[in-house]
């Protein structure tokens, strides 16, 4: 990575905390991915801490899914569960929990979250239940207003995450957004998070490097 856009990417990383800390949020710099989990496992991800998560490519490209398996931490995984009873009861375990990881579709220069989610499980979580919230991003992820935000998430996430997902959606087929209400629409919901009710429950974890989509 070129030195001048990490310390770009730092200085704009900078602003973005300090935003972040008048919106009741807490905001940290990482240069690398590396330095990034190792900042969470040390100082939030300790054994014993129960933990759940949302559908992320950035979660697993930054190597912090490997890194949770051997954590000692207790995980609960949504897709584990079989019957309609074990769903119902690993919804109140995630709900009860001590972390929720995810990352963000995107976060502006003012400090503010921009997400976009098909069932809202993801969604959820970040404005309610447990006790925290991890959120790593790539610097990638950074634009200069919530419209923008939104632009992003529309024209450059949702159609990859289509294809991943085998959606059948105009995104998928075009690479564009057709603004669709497709049975397969990974666009439901749109969540900006201004501000964090809570003081610091949102965590915010800034990466110099492309990550995720």
């Amino acid at each position: 990575m070129n030195e001048h856009k990490i310390e770009a990417w730092r200085r704009q990383a900078q602003t973005i905390i300090k935003n972040l800390q008048k919106r009741n949020m807490e905001g940290y710099f990482a240069e690398t991915k590396e330095e990034a989990v190792k900042l969470i496992m040390e100082r939030f991800l300790t054994p014993g801490k129960s933990v759940c998560y949302g559908g992320s490519m950035t979660l697993t490209e930054s190597g912090l899914m490997e890194a949770l398996d051997r954590s000692g931490c207790v995980v609960y995984d949504r897709k584990a569960a079989k019957t309609p009873e074990e769903t119902r009861q690993m919804k109140a375990n995630m709900i009860n929990s001590d972390y929720f990881l995810m990352s963000t579709n995107a976060i502006t220069l003012d400090g503010e979250l921009v997400n976009i989610d098909g069932f809202a499980n993801r969604v959820s979580f970040l404005c309610y239940g447990p006790e925290s919230v991890l959120i790593l991003a790539g610097m990638n992820k950074v634009v200069s207003s919530v419209e923008d935000g939104v632009r992003r998430v529309r024209d450059q996430a949702s159609p990859p995450n289509a294809v991943r997902l085998d959606k059948r959606t105009p995104c998928a087929v075009s690479g564009r957004c057709g603004d669709c209400y497709s049975e397969d629409c990974i666009c439901s919901q749109i969540v900006v998070t201004r501000r964090s009710s809570i003081k610091d429950r949102i965590k915010v974890i800034l990466v110099a490097e492309e990550l995720g989509y």
